[in-house]
Protein backbone atom coordinates (compact mmCIF):
# COMPACT_ATOMS: atom_id res chain seq x y z
CA UNK A 1 0.00 0.00 0.00
CA UNK A 2 1.00 3.60 -0.49
CA UNK A 3 2.66 4.72 2.79
CA UNK A 4 0.73 7.92 3.53
CA UNK A 5 2.14 8.23 7.05
CA UNK A 6 3.94 6.04 9.52
CA UNK A 7 5.34 6.15 13.05
CA UNK A 8 9.12 5.71 13.23
CA UNK A 9 11.68 5.91 16.00
CA UNK A 10 12.79 9.31 14.65
CA UNK A 11 9.29 10.82 14.36
CA UNK A 12 6.24 10.64 12.08
CA UNK A 13 7.07 10.17 8.40
CA UNK A 14 4.68 11.64 5.83
CA UNK A 15 4.40 11.38 2.06
CA UNK A 16 4.38 15.01 0.90
CA UNK A 17 1.18 15.14 -1.12
CA UNK A 18 1.86 18.67 -2.31
CA UNK A 19 4.70 17.27 -4.46
CA UNK A 20 2.68 14.55 -6.18
CA UNK A 21 2.30 13.28 -8.84
CA UNK A 22 5.75 13.97 -10.23
CA UNK A 23 7.84 13.78 -7.03
CA UNK A 24 7.54 11.12 -4.31
CA UNK A 25 9.15 12.87 -1.35
CA UNK A 26 8.80 12.13 2.36
CA UNK A 27 9.06 14.58 5.23
CA UNK A 28 9.77 13.80 8.89
CA UNK A 29 7.91 15.45 11.75
CA UNK A 30 9.95 15.46 14.93
CA UNK A 31 7.57 17.55 17.06
CA UNK A 32 3.83 18.04 17.47
CA UNK A 33 4.22 21.51 15.97
CA UNK A 34 5.71 19.90 12.87
CA UNK A 35 2.67 17.64 12.62
CA UNK A 36 0.33 20.63 13.02
CA UNK A 37 2.10 22.43 10.17
CA UNK A 38 1.97 19.32 7.97
CA UNK A 39 -1.80 19.04 8.52
CA UNK A 40 -2.42 22.76 8.01
CA UNK A 41 -0.34 22.92 4.83
CA UNK A 42 -2.03 19.82 3.38
CA UNK A 43 1.17 17.80 3.16
CA UNK A 44 -1.17 15.19 4.63
CA UNK A 45 -4.89 15.49 3.90
CA UNK A 46 -8.08 13.49 3.93
CA UNK A 47 -10.25 13.22 7.04
CA UNK A 48 -9.17 9.73 8.24
CA UNK A 49 -5.47 10.47 7.64
CA UNK A 50 -5.77 13.83 9.41
CA UNK A 51 -7.28 12.11 12.45
CA UNK A 52 -4.53 9.50 12.77
CA UNK A 53 -1.89 12.16 12.05
CA UNK A 54 -3.21 14.24 14.95
CA UNK A 55 -3.14 11.21 17.25
CA UNK A 56 0.47 10.55 16.28
CA UNK A 57 1.18 14.25 16.81
CA UNK A 58 -0.12 13.96 20.37
CA UNK A 59 1.98 10.84 20.97
CA UNK A 60 5.01 12.60 19.52
CA UNK A 61 4.47 15.60 21.78
CA UNK A 62 4.27 13.37 24.82
CA UNK A 63 7.40 11.44 23.86
CA UNK A 64 9.39 14.67 23.43
CA UNK A 65 8.25 16.28 26.68
CA UNK A 66 10.76 17.06 29.43
CA UNK A 67 8.09 16.85 32.13
CA UNK A 68 8.85 14.47 34.98
CA UNK A 69 5.34 13.99 36.41
CA UNK A 70 1.75 13.84 35.23
CA UNK A 71 0.87 16.93 37.24
CA UNK A 72 3.51 19.12 35.65
CA UNK A 73 2.77 17.69 32.19
CA UNK A 74 -1.02 18.29 32.20
CA UNK A 75 -0.87 21.94 30.95
CA UNK A 76 1.60 20.94 28.24
CA UNK A 77 -0.64 18.07 27.16
CA UNK A 78 -3.59 20.44 26.85
CA UNK A 79 -1.49 22.77 24.69
CA UNK A 80 -0.42 19.90 22.41
CA UNK A 81 -4.04 18.89 21.86
CA UNK A 82 -5.22 22.48 21.34
CA UNK A 83 -2.52 23.25 18.76
CA UNK A 84 -3.38 20.16 16.72
CA UNK A 85 -7.12 20.82 17.01
CA UNK A 86 -6.68 24.32 15.58
CA UNK A 87 -5.24 23.09 12.27
CA UNK A 88 -8.36 22.40 10.18
CA UNK A 89 -11.98 22.89 11.31
CA UNK A 90 -14.18 20.74 9.04
CA UNK A 91 -12.89 17.16 9.27
CA UNK A 92 -14.48 15.78 12.43
CA UNK A 93 -12.02 12.85 12.49
CA UNK A 94 -9.39 15.33 13.71
CA UNK A 95 -11.39 16.13 16.84
CA UNK A 96 -12.50 12.53 17.32
CA UNK A 97 -8.88 11.35 17.34
CA UNK A 98 -7.68 14.06 19.71
CA UNK A 99 -10.56 13.39 22.09
CA UNK A 100 -9.70 9.69 22.07
CA UNK A 101 -6.11 10.57 23.02
CA UNK A 102 -7.37 12.91 25.75
CA UNK A 103 -9.53 10.16 27.20
CA UNK A 104 -6.68 7.66 27.12
CA UNK A 105 -4.40 10.14 28.88
CA UNK A 106 -7.07 10.80 31.51
CA UNK A 107 -7.36 7.05 32.18
CA UNK A 108 -3.60 6.70 32.54
CA UNK A 109 -3.25 9.76 34.76
CA UNK A 110 -5.47 8.19 37.42
CA UNK A 111 -3.29 5.10 37.76
CA UNK A 112 -1.21 4.92 40.91
CA UNK A 113 2.52 5.22 40.29
CA UNK A 114 2.14 5.97 36.60
CA UNK A 115 5.28 7.39 34.98
CA UNK A 116 5.71 9.66 31.99
CA UNK A 117 7.52 6.87 30.17
CA UNK A 118 4.54 4.54 30.60
CA UNK A 119 2.15 7.29 29.47
CA UNK A 120 4.27 7.93 26.40
CA UNK A 121 4.40 4.23 25.52
CA UNK A 122 0.64 3.83 26.00
CA UNK A 123 -0.28 6.88 23.89
CA UNK A 124 2.10 5.79 21.14
CA UNK A 125 0.43 2.40 21.18
CA UNK A 126 -3.00 4.06 21.05
CA UNK A 127 -2.05 6.10 17.98
CA UNK A 128 -0.60 3.05 16.24
CA UNK A 129 -3.75 1.12 17.07
CA UNK A 130 -5.81 3.85 15.41
CA UNK A 131 -3.58 3.50 12.34
CA UNK A 132 -4.36 -0.21 12.13
CA UNK A 133 -8.05 0.34 12.79
CA UNK A 134 -8.24 2.83 9.93
CA UNK A 135 -6.84 0.37 7.40
CA UNK A 136 -9.18 -2.34 8.68
CA UNK A 137 -12.13 0.07 8.41
CA UNK A 138 -11.23 0.89 4.81
CA UNK A 139 -11.03 -2.80 3.92
CA UNK A 140 -14.43 -3.38 5.56
CA UNK A 141 -15.94 -0.43 3.66
CA UNK A 142 -14.63 -1.95 0.47
CA UNK A 143 -16.26 -5.27 1.28
CA UNK A 144 -19.60 -3.62 2.09
CA UNK A 145 -19.60 -1.31 -0.91
CA UNK A 146 -18.11 -3.39 -3.72
CA UNK A 147 -21.39 -4.87 -4.86
CA UNK A 148 -22.93 -1.40 -5.14
CA UNK A 149 -20.48 -0.64 -7.93
CA UNK A 150 -21.42 -1.52 -11.52
CA UNK A 151 -20.20 -4.87 -12.83
CA UNK A 152 -18.82 -2.92 -15.75
CA UNK A 153 -18.81 0.76 -16.61
CA UNK A 154 -17.49 4.07 -15.39
CA UNK A 155 -17.55 5.48 -11.86
CA UNK A 156 -17.02 9.20 -11.18
CA UNK A 157 -15.25 10.40 -8.07
CA UNK A 158 -14.48 13.88 -6.77
CA UNK A 159 -11.34 14.90 -4.84
CA UNK A 160 -9.25 12.08 -3.36
CA UNK A 161 -10.73 9.56 -0.96
CA UNK A 162 -8.15 6.88 -1.46
CA UNK A 163 -5.07 5.46 0.22
CA UNK A 164 -3.61 8.97 0.27
CA UNK A 165 -6.54 10.26 2.34
CA UNK A 166 -6.34 7.40 4.85
CA UNK A 167 -3.71 5.14 6.37
CA UNK A 168 -4.15 2.77 3.44
CA UNK A 169 -6.58 1.34 0.86
CA UNK A 170 -9.01 4.27 0.98
CA UNK A 171 -12.70 4.96 1.52
CA UNK A 172 -14.37 5.76 -1.82
CA UNK A 173 -11.37 4.45 -3.77
CA UNK A 174 -11.25 1.50 -1.39
CA UNK A 175 -14.74 0.55 -2.55
CA UNK A 176 -13.59 0.83 -6.17
CA UNK A 177 -10.47 -1.22 -5.38
CA UNK A 178 -12.57 -3.92 -3.71
CA UNK A 179 -14.93 -4.06 -6.69
CA UNK A 180 -12.01 -4.42 -9.10
CA UNK A 181 -10.54 -7.17 -6.89
CA UNK A 182 -13.88 -8.98 -7.22
CA UNK A 183 -13.72 -8.83 -11.00
CA UNK A 184 -15.72 -5.70 -11.80
CA UNK A 185 -14.55 -4.03 -15.01
CA UNK A 186 -14.49 -0.44 -13.78
CA UNK A 187 -13.07 2.67 -15.36
CA UNK A 188 -12.76 5.76 -13.18
CA UNK A 189 -13.47 9.37 -14.09
CA UNK A 190 -11.58 11.59 -11.64
CA UNK A 191 -12.72 15.20 -11.37
CA UNK A 192 -9.64 17.43 -11.29
CA UNK A 193 -11.08 19.10 -8.15
CA UNK A 194 -10.00 22.71 -8.35
CA UNK A 195 -8.31 24.64 -6.96
CA UNK A 196 -6.00 22.12 -5.23
CA UNK A 197 -6.36 19.47 -7.94
CA UNK A 198 -6.58 16.50 -5.60
CA UNK A 199 -8.31 14.46 -8.29
CA UNK A 200 -5.92 15.30 -11.10
CA UNK A 201 -2.78 14.99 -8.99
CA UNK A 202 -3.62 12.37 -6.37
CA UNK A 203 -6.57 10.18 -7.36
CA UNK A 204 -5.23 9.61 -10.87
CA UNK A 205 -1.74 8.91 -9.50
CA UNK A 206 -2.78 6.25 -7.00
CA UNK A 207 -5.33 4.51 -9.24
CA UNK A 208 -2.84 4.26 -12.09
CA UNK A 209 -0.37 2.97 -9.48
CA UNK A 210 -2.86 0.08 -9.04
CA UNK A 211 -3.46 -0.31 -12.80
CA UNK A 212 -7.07 0.87 -12.57
CA UNK A 213 -8.00 2.73 -15.79
CA UNK A 214 -8.48 6.41 -14.94
CA UNK A 215 -9.42 9.51 -16.92
CA UNK A 216 -9.08 13.02 -15.47
CA UNK A 217 -12.02 15.37 -16.10
CA UNK A 218 -12.20 19.11 -15.76
CA UNK A 219 -14.75 19.87 -13.05
CA UNK A 220 -17.26 21.26 -15.57
CA UNK A 221 -17.39 18.12 -17.74
CA UNK A 222 -19.50 15.80 -15.56
CA UNK A 223 -22.94 17.02 -16.65
CA UNK A 224 -22.27 16.45 -20.34
CA UNK A 225 -20.87 12.97 -19.75
CA UNK A 226 -23.78 12.03 -17.53
CA UNK A 227 -26.23 13.16 -20.22
CA UNK A 228 -24.42 10.93 -22.71
CA UNK A 229 -24.82 7.93 -20.40
CA UNK A 230 -21.08 7.62 -19.80
CA UNK A 231 -21.23 7.51 -15.99
CA UNK A 232 -22.92 4.64 -14.12
CA UNK A 233 -22.25 5.65 -10.50
CA UNK A 234 -20.65 8.35 -8.35
CA UNK A 235 -18.75 7.67 -5.14
CA UNK A 236 -17.03 10.20 -2.89
CA UNK A 237 -15.58 10.39 0.60
CA UNK A 238 -16.59 12.75 3.41
CA UNK A 239 -15.01 14.99 6.01
CA UNK A 240 -18.06 15.17 8.26
CA UNK A 241 -21.51 13.61 8.13
CA UNK A 242 -24.27 15.21 10.20
CA UNK A 243 -26.82 13.21 12.18
CA UNK A 244 -29.42 13.60 9.41
CA UNK A 245 -27.07 12.33 6.70
CA UNK A 246 -25.98 15.68 5.26
CA UNK A 247 -22.42 15.26 3.95
CA UNK A 248 -19.54 17.75 4.01
CA UNK A 249 -16.96 16.93 1.38
CA UNK A 250 -14.58 18.77 -0.94
CA UNK A 251 -16.04 21.82 -2.64
CA UNK A 252 -17.88 20.80 -5.80
CA UNK A 253 -19.35 17.61 -4.36
CA UNK A 254 -22.79 19.18 -3.94
CA UNK A 255 -22.95 20.06 -7.62
CA UNK A 256 -21.97 16.54 -8.62
CA UNK A 257 -24.71 15.12 -6.37
CA UNK A 258 -27.37 17.35 -7.91
CA UNK A 259 -26.26 16.32 -11.40
CA UNK A 260 -26.33 12.65 -10.43
CA UNK A 261 -29.90 12.97 -9.15
CA UNK A 262 -31.02 14.75 -12.32
CA UNK A 263 -29.58 11.97 -14.48
CA UNK A 264 -30.75 9.03 -12.33
CA UNK A 265 -27.23 8.02 -11.29
CA UNK A 266 -26.62 6.60 -7.79
CA UNK A 267 -24.51 8.85 -5.54
CA UNK A 268 -22.63 7.00 -2.81
CA UNK A 269 -20.58 8.29 0.13
CA UNK A 270 -17.91 6.12 1.79
CA UNK A 271 -16.55 7.15 5.18
CA UNK A 272 -15.55 5.56 8.49
CA UNK A 273 -17.92 5.75 11.45
CA UNK A 274 -15.61 8.34 13.03
CA UNK A 275 -16.65 10.77 10.27
CA UNK A 276 -20.26 10.67 11.48
CA UNK A 277 -20.93 13.58 13.85
CA UNK A 278 -24.08 12.75 15.78
CA UNK A 279 -23.66 15.95 17.81
CA UNK A 280 -24.30 18.05 14.68
CA UNK A 281 -27.96 17.80 13.70
CA UNK A 282 -27.74 18.98 10.08
CA UNK A 283 -25.21 20.17 7.56
CA UNK A 284 -26.00 23.77 8.49
CA UNK A 285 -23.99 23.23 11.68
CA UNK A 286 -20.82 22.01 9.97
CA UNK A 287 -18.01 24.60 9.96
CA UNK A 288 -16.60 25.21 6.49
CA UNK A 289 -12.88 25.87 6.25
CA UNK A 290 -11.80 28.88 4.21
CA UNK A 291 -8.47 28.32 2.50
CA UNK A 292 -5.95 30.99 1.42
CA UNK A 293 -6.84 33.01 -1.68
CA UNK A 294 -3.46 32.20 -3.21
CA UNK A 295 -4.59 28.64 -3.89
CA UNK A 296 -6.99 30.17 -6.44
CA UNK A 297 -4.96 33.11 -7.69
CA UNK A 298 -1.71 31.24 -8.34
CA UNK A 299 -0.46 27.94 -9.66
CA UNK A 300 3.20 27.05 -9.14
CA UNK A 301 3.93 30.71 -8.36
CA UNK A 302 2.31 31.86 -11.61
CA UNK A 303 -0.53 34.32 -11.06
CA UNK A 304 -3.74 33.39 -12.89
CA UNK A 305 -6.16 36.12 -11.82
CA UNK A 306 -6.00 39.93 -12.15
CA UNK A 307 -5.00 42.02 -9.17
CA UNK A 308 -8.01 43.33 -7.30
CA UNK A 309 -10.37 40.46 -8.12
CA UNK A 310 -12.26 39.08 -5.13
CA UNK A 311 -11.56 35.44 -4.28
CA UNK A 312 -13.76 32.79 -2.67
CA UNK A 313 -12.02 29.60 -1.55
CA UNK A 314 -14.18 27.44 0.71
CA UNK A 315 -12.55 24.03 1.02
CA UNK A 316 -15.83 22.14 1.41
CA UNK A 317 -19.53 22.22 0.65
CA UNK A 318 -22.48 20.33 2.13
CA UNK A 319 -24.58 17.86 0.15
CA UNK A 320 -28.10 17.47 1.59
CA UNK A 321 -28.93 13.89 2.51
CA UNK A 322 -31.77 13.72 -0.03
CA UNK A 323 -29.16 13.46 -2.79
CA UNK A 324 -27.26 10.59 -1.13
CA UNK A 325 -28.22 7.10 -2.30
CA UNK A 326 -26.32 5.35 0.50
CA UNK A 327 -23.53 5.91 3.02
CA UNK A 328 -20.97 3.09 3.19
CA UNK A 329 -19.21 2.62 6.55
CA UNK A 330 -17.09 -0.14 8.03
CA UNK A 331 -20.16 -1.21 10.03
CA UNK A 332 -22.35 -1.57 6.95
CA UNK A 333 -24.40 0.42 4.46
CA UNK A 334 -26.74 3.17 5.65
CA UNK A 335 -29.82 4.21 3.70
CA UNK A 336 -32.40 6.90 4.30
CA UNK A 337 -33.83 7.89 6.69
CA UNK A 338 -30.25 8.32 7.85
CA UNK A 339 -30.97 9.47 11.40
CA UNK A 340 -32.83 6.25 12.11
CA UNK A 341 -30.28 4.12 10.23
CA UNK A 342 -27.45 5.63 12.26
CA UNK A 343 -29.33 5.06 15.50
CA UNK A 344 -29.95 1.43 14.60
CA UNK A 345 -26.35 0.80 13.52
CA UNK A 346 -24.99 2.54 16.62
CA UNK A 347 -26.92 0.04 18.73
CA UNK A 348 -25.20 -2.87 16.98
CA UNK A 349 -21.79 -4.06 18.24
CA UNK A 350 -18.87 -2.91 16.09
CA UNK A 351 -17.07 -5.83 14.46
CA UNK A 352 -14.05 -4.16 12.82
CA UNK A 353 -10.65 -4.63 14.43
CA UNK A 354 -7.08 -3.79 13.49
CA UNK A 355 -6.15 -7.46 13.14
Amino acid sequence: MIPTLEWTSEGVRFLDQTRLPLEEIYVLATSYNDVATIIRDMIVRGAPAIGVSAAMGVALGVSRSQATSVETFQPEFNTICDVLAATRPTAVNLFWAIERMRQRFAELATQSGITMEKISDALTQEAQQMYGEDIAACKAMGAHGAELMPKSGTVLTHCNAGALATCGYGTALGVIRAAVERGHAINVFADETRPYLQGARLTAWELLHDNIPTTVLCDNMAASLMRQGNIQAVIVGADRIAANGDVANKIGTYGVAVLAREHGIPFYVAAPWSTIDLATATGDGIPIEQRPAREVTHFNDKQLTPNGAGIENPAFDVTPSKYVTAIITERGVLRAPYDQAMHNMLAEPASVSSN
